[in-house]
């Protein structure tokens, strides 16, 4: 099958009903219109610089420009995940935490992955290292934020429950264990419910996308199943380092809760 190519015209056409859609929020008073019509410009402008940047990456296929682009990835999502905070750690904590679990999660699995499952040679080949990593990287990140805020949002809401357990003689990681539950079961919710619904409810968006560009459909769920696993690992160990890591800076090598290291919410 061959690709088709679309244009800038073709695009622009496609835009046309999330002008529409723009236009009947604006007509309802949701106050969203702004946000829409902003939302789409920075996705066309971003994914705009992004083909420019990649297309320049795969044509040097360097491992120094592949690790460039990668640590910047990395910073980002790592920014990204700490932003989303209603009650963000002080001194840059979680924005450490979530970058290191994603490190090590995202980057260890996408790297085991190029070199032991795809095999691709060199291991560091942009045309499978970058998209991988990305899609490792979107969702341990997701995970993640949603982890982190749910575990520091119930620890300051349960600040008195948490406290007579350790005055009862509970340790700290007693303390916390049914919100660290709590917060790993929200990270994962999304990953799971997505996995749950892959080839029944929707088709995920790699193997659409493969299945568009002319793959064979039985090499794009193949691609996809191995998309979603590795999904699975990442977003999992992600979560539950960057949760441990969380639960570590809420309480001093004393056992006693530190309030103190989380701002209120705005």
């Amino acid at each position: 099958m061959q690709l088709i190519s679309l244009s800038v015209v073709d695009l622009g056409l496609a835009s046309v009903a999330v002008f529409a859609l723009a236009a009947t929020l604006l007509a309802m008073r949701l106050e969203l219109a702004g946000t829409l019509v902003i939302a789409a410009l920075r996705t066309a402008i971003q994914l705009a610089l992004v083909g420019l940047i990649l297309e320049a990456v795969f044509a040097q296929r360097s491992l120094v420009w592949v690790s460039l682009m990668a640590l910047v990835m990395l910073l980002l999502a790592g920014r990204e995940a700490s932003a989303r905070q209603r009650r963000r750690f002080t001194g840059g904590y979680g924005f450490l935490a979530g970058t290191a679990a994603m490190f090590l999660s995202s980057f260890v699995t996408t790297v085991a992955t190029l070199v032991i499952v795809i095999r691709v040679q060199p291991w560091y080949t942009p045309q499978y290292a970058i998209p991988l990593l990305g899609m490792l990287l979107g969702n341990t990140m997701t995970g993640i934020a949603l982890a982190l805020d749910r575990l520091t949002g119930e620890v300051w809401r349960d600040t008195a429950v948490i406290e007579t357990r350790l005055a009862l003689g509970a340790t700290a990681t007693q303390a916390v264990a049914s919100i660290r539950r709590d917060a790993m079961r929200a990270g994962l919710v999304p990953m799971l419910n997505a996995m749950a619904a892959a080839g029944i409810i929707s088709l995920p968006g790699m193997m659409t996308g493969q299945i568009l560009a002319g793959s064979a459909p039985w090499e794009a769920v193949k691609y996809q199943i191995l998309i979603m696993f590795l999904i699975a690992a990442g977003t999992g160990f992600g979560t539950l380092l960057a949760v441990t890591l969380g639960t570590r800076r809420l309480f001093d090598n004393r056992d006693r809760l530190r309030l103190d290291r989380l701002r209120a919410p705005r």
